[in-house]
């Protein structure tokens, strides 16, 4: 009778972390543990203060507890046996790891009774069996970083676009960097944007705007608030579902403030639902393209004489200028400009 009731044991497993950041040998070792389990508990350990400094000192940007706790959630959401929580853990800037007390919250955060404890390290053996007992069982999952050779540490020291694909697909659009491809009509935009997503493998958000012109027939001489409204939020959209699939660097065309620039050319005022736009943008580059290449009349275009050009150009300036939104100007004929935003762009991802 005791026999059955021990084999008929609920196994509880625990496997904790950082995350900072999630990569996919923790997503392996997840794995691994919820099928040898029935129930496992995933527990990101966090200290804001110790956790911004890890973060400070590897060049990321922090990090907060929610958002891994979310990436390992959103990884895991197919593993019904997985339960992913976050809890707060005792931190001394004098010790490595306060082991007991860190302990002892673990305890405290998981419902029922721990049997099994998953890490790759086996000299944490000796820690385990002080804090969960000497029945626990301590399973070391690739220790030798065989299956996925990568560790947190190995990204914070190299960065993390050096380790992209050991990055699990959940967590990738929070490092990807989007890079607005701004200017007045005919500067190229298009076409600069379309080049760049395809010499760096990745995707592109087509200018919205030119799409909702298309579809009325006239350019942007006939748009109304509504259309602009259509053109602000559809980009915007369009430009979330790019991300899921985008590949370090997502190039974008056009963005809200030359949106505002049109709505203020044509319709002779600026509009606050495009300016809230405005404000929750957070690019990471403004390549500003100078219009010093020749226009091109494609039945959509309208500021052809080159004195109006300029004036236009200075126009659209100014409009970053007084957001306070810095950008790097290019010019030059197509192939120096796409060399000079190739430099741009490479110095982005490499520091």
């Amino acid at each position: 009778m005791e026999t059955t009731q021990r084999e008929s044991k609920m196994t509880v497993g625990h496997y904790g972390g950082k995350f900072i950041p999630f990569h996919k040998g923790h997503l392996y070792a997840i794995t691994k543990a919820a099928a040898q389990v029935d129930k496992l508990y995933v527990l990101v350990s966090y200290d804001e203060g110790r956790d911004r400094k890890l973060c400070y000192d590897a060049g990321l940007d922090y990090i907060d507890f929610k958002r891994r706790q979310q990436w390992i959630t959103t990884s895991v959401k197919n593993m019904s046996n997985v339960t992913v929580l976050a809890v707060e853990e005792p931190y001394s800037s004098d010790t490595e790891y306060m082991w007991l007390e860190g302990g002892q919250k673990m305890i405290e955060a998981i419902p029922e009774q721990i049997t099994h404890i998953f890490s790759s390290e086996s000299e944490y053996d000796t820690w385990f069996r002080r804090i969960y007992g000497e029945d626990i069982i301590h399973i070391v999952i690739d220790e030798a970083r065989e299956i996925f050779p990568i560790s947190a540490t190995k990204i914070r020291e190299e960065g993390v676009y050096a380790n992209w694909d050991m990055i699990p697909d959940a967590a990738k659009p929070y490092y990807t960097k989007k890079i607005a491809i701004v200017g007045v009509e005919s500067c190229g935009k298009s076409t600069l944007t379309r080049n760049l997503a395809q010499l760096f493998s990745t995707e592109y958000v087509e200018e919205y705007g030119r799409t909702v012109s298309e579809e009325i027939g006239d350019g942007s001489s006939l748009l109304t608030e509504e259309h602009y409204k259509e053109i602000v939020f559809g980009h915007k959209h369009m430009e979330y579902q790019k991300m899921k699939k985008a590949n370090k660097l997502l190039f974008i065309d056009s963005e809200a403030v030359v949106t505002q620039y049109y709505a203020k050319m044509y319709l002779g005022r600026e509009l606050n639902f495009i300016e809230g736009a405005i404000e929750s943008q957070d690019y990471d580059l403004y390549l500003f393209l100078e219009p010093d290449v020749k226009w091109v009349a494609d039945g959509y275009r309208t500021f052809n004489d080159p004195a109006i050009r300029e004036e236009t150009n200075r126009l659209l300036k100014k409009m970053f200028e007084d957001r306070g939104i810095q950008y790097v100007t290019i010019s030059g004929n197509y192939e120096e400009r796409l060399d000079r935003s190739i430099a741009q762009i490479t110095k982005l991802i490499t520091k």
